[in-house]
């Protein structure tokens, strides 16, 4: 791992990374190493134990958490999200499904979509980040979206649907979502340094989240308040590897659900990967994929069950993540 090491800190020096970078293998840490820091102004370093906002990354937890109700009996996969609504979000065709909005093939109007062309730092909230805290308060930005196309047709990543997921999942699971994750899915893999925290009460273990790769401006008003179905989790690279060995480990979800999970769904040519149930995949081996990108986060996170191999890599810029990590996996694919 030498080889490695050496390789990784170069492209962090080059790109001035912020973050934490880990490989393992069978369990076994092969590599762990912090770079940059946590919180500019007081010049406090990243740690490897450090929490970091992982975006998108959280769309795994929550499929897992939908999942787990499914197990239970409490939903299924063909639940329309109208049965569940009721009179809310109108404009969602009556006939979507818990399953079409898991696989990003719903349809549904996007409150914050990644297919309008803005940059990933605007401020694109139609509503102070300070009113987004459960997931309630989320129905008035939701709201108002038409179809972009029908039920099932298609592939279309879709930030909304996932907080329509989320909102299924608190009223059938009779809990608010963010304490349905941390029963259902963190406990259960042993992730306690994985949580919703408040961007405006980080605790001092956790990482600001920085909009570029110098200065001082964070990521605070870009982003809701807590985050929810849709991103906004915060974690440490040790639980995000215990995250594959319980979902792998069957401790989550059983196995039958693993396999339904990562069973691809939709090819999508254009991210040279596949889709399942809340994870990504990787478009011709048996890969699996987590990512987030926001403004102030990047994260990246790939699990080969073959190999047993997991490597990771959290950032708190905007684009830190993606030379490091594309460059970590073509050091393990070599």
């Amino acid at each position: 791992m030498d080889d490695l090491a050496d390789a990784v800190d170069e492209i962090a020096g080059k790109t001035g990374f912020s973050g934490v970078v880990r490989v393992d293998r069978h369990r076994e840490i092969r590599f762990a190493k912090a770079y940059g820091l946590a919180h500019r102004a007081y010049q406090q370093p990243n740690g490897v134990d450090t929490r970091f906002a992982i975006a998108s990354g959280t769309k795994a937890l929550t499929a897992l958490s939908v999942v787990s109700l499914i197990e239970q009996g409490r939903l299924e996969l063909q639940t329309t999200a109208r049965s569940v609504l009721g009179a809310d979000l109108p404009l969602v065709d009556d006939a979507v499904t818990v399953e079409q909005l898991l696989a990003h093939r719903s349809g549904i109007g996007d409150y914050f979509s990644e297919d309008a062309g803005n940059d990933i730092t605007d401020y694109a909230l139609p509503v102070g980040v300070h009113e987004l805290a459960t997931t309630e308060q989320f129905l008035r930005v939701l709201d108002g979206f038409p179809m972009v196309f029908t039920p099932g047709e298609r592939f279309s990543y879709n930030n909304g649907g996932y907080v329509v997921l989320a909102l299924i999942a608190e009223r059938v699971g009779g809990v608010p979502f963010h304490d349905l994750v941390r029963e259902r899915v963190t406990g259960p893999a042993g992730m306690a340094h994985t949580e919703f925290l408040r961007s405006d009460e980080i605790p001092g273990d956790a990482a600001l989240g920085y909009l570029a790769v110098d200065g001082l401006r964070t990521n605070v008003f870009h982003l809701p308040v807590r985050g929810n179905g849709d991103g906004g989790i915060y974690s440490t690279a040790a639980n995000i590897h215990a995250l594959w060995a319980a979902f792998f480990g069957e401790r989550i979800v059983p196995k039958r659900w693993v396999a339904e999970m990562i069973r691809p769904r939709s090819d999508v040519p254009a991210e040279s990967r596949r889709y399942g149930l809340g994870f990504w995949l990787h478009e011709s081996n048996d890969s699996v994929l987590l990512e987030g990108y926001d403004a102030g986060v990047s994260f990246r996170t790939v699990h080969d069950p073959a190999t047993g191999t997991t490597h990771t890599v959290l950032s708190n810029t905007t684009d830190g993540a993606w030379p490091v990590a594309r460059h970590v996996g073509e050091l393990l694919d070599a």
